[in-house]
């Protein structure tokens, strides 16, 4: 464990250009940075090489998360002003939970327009019903017909902020295996998959298992914290069948590797994990809230397929309880020296 848990110490110097602003043309093509976190060596190689490293047995464990097209650009009823929503979380019926732009313009009993039916009246309408921290709120949705036809017609990919260039492919902010619709933003390290990789390594022995988190709110807040203990996560819903399970427990018991494409797969293997003690899991569902920063003692994780990830946030905590804050801060200042291209469409990294 490190001495201090300030979040200035998971800081590192990004310069923006590296900051990845498209995907590239073939979803294989990334680079590869691996670390042995054993060791601490890397070596710099193509997403490809990843089978390179992998064994008969190993199983690799995807988020089949599918995203929303959560992102509503609409008006206030009122006053006509230019409004944003972005969709995190269904709530229960036409109940969700938001992040709202500009939050100040919208309180309780506004009422939003989304869409036009051709009449001069909105195909969608929102009420907000409540109002929470850093622009959240919950909002109830009015409509005629499908809500989610209305979604695909009317909602955009929900990138992040730091994505300016617009998706000219919407799938393209899928994982090709994405299943189960509920995300607010993609499972980023899946994206490097295509089917015929997949096919490849299994192929060569490696078995496929797959979780359900949908990516909610936390992947959108800042850390506002001084000290890593005092940030609290958001909590995101999860699941995991028998079958998965199964796979899981077998690799497991035999000997072989769990290995987790992106921190989201980490986060529901460890929340699995720690529900039945470190045992044999079985098929459950339910939220976590897990925070996982260097000191904790993975579980059922042996090793992490995932993107770079921005300076002091969550993400590159859980990386660094992986394979220690030296080694991955010294592959981080590699990474930018070598010009590896950053975040959601950007390159990946082995930590083995």
């Amino acid at each position: 464990m490190i001495d201090s848990m300030n979040v200035d110490l998971f800081d590192f110097e990004l310069p923006e250009h590296l900051i990845a602003q498209t995907p590239l043309a073939e979803r294989t093509a990334s680079r590869l940075l691996a670390l042995n976190k054993e060791t601490g060596d890397i070596a710099h190689r193509t997403f490809t090489d990843l089978a390179d490293y992998m064994n008969p047995g190993d199983v690799l464990v995807l988020n089949n998360t599918r995203v929303l097209p959560a992102r509503l650009m609409g008006i206030k009823g009122d006053t006509g002003a230019k409004i944003e929503l972005l969709l995190l979380k269904q709530l229960e019926g036409d109940r969700w939970e938001v992040l709202a732009k500009p939050a100040k313009r919208m309180k309780v009993g506004s009422e939003l327009w989304f869409g036009d039916n051709g009449h001069g009246e909105p195909l969608l309408r929102a009420f907000v019903e409540d109002e929470g921290d850093m622009g959240a709120r919950t909002i109830r949705f009015q409509y005629e017909g499908i809500f989610q036809e209305l979604l695909d017609r009317l909602g955009e990919m929900p990138l992040p902020p730091y994505i300016k260039e617009r998706l000219e492919e919407r799938e393209r902010y899928q994982t090709v295996y994405a299943k189960h619709e509920g995300s607010a933003a993609a499972p980023t390290a899946g994206l490097h998959f295509t089917t015929d990789f997949l096919r490849q390594l299994e192929d060569k022995g490696v078995k496929i298992a797959y979780v359900t988190l949908h990516v909610g709110l936390g992947t959108f807040r800042p850390m506002s914290v001084d000290k890593v203990e005092e940030h609290e996560m958001h909590s995101e819903y999860y699941e995991l069948d028998e079958h998965n399970a199964s796979i899981i427990n077998e690799a497991k018991s035999s000997g072989a590797r769990i290995i987790a494409v992106g921190t989201t797969s980490s986060r529901t293997l460890e929340t699995v994990a720690a529900r039945f003690d470190g045992g044999p899991i079985e098929a459950c569902s339910g939220w976590t809230d897990i925070f996982i920063f260097p000191g904790y003692k993975f579980k059922l994780l042996d090793a992490l397929l995932t993107n770079f990830h921005l300076p002091k946030s969550t993400l590159v905590m859980l990386v660094s309880a992986l394979a220690g804050r030296d080694a991955i801060m010294k592959a981080y200042h590699e990474a930018v020296r070598e010009q590896y291209r950053f975040f959601s469409f950007g390159d990946a990294m082995f930590i083995y």
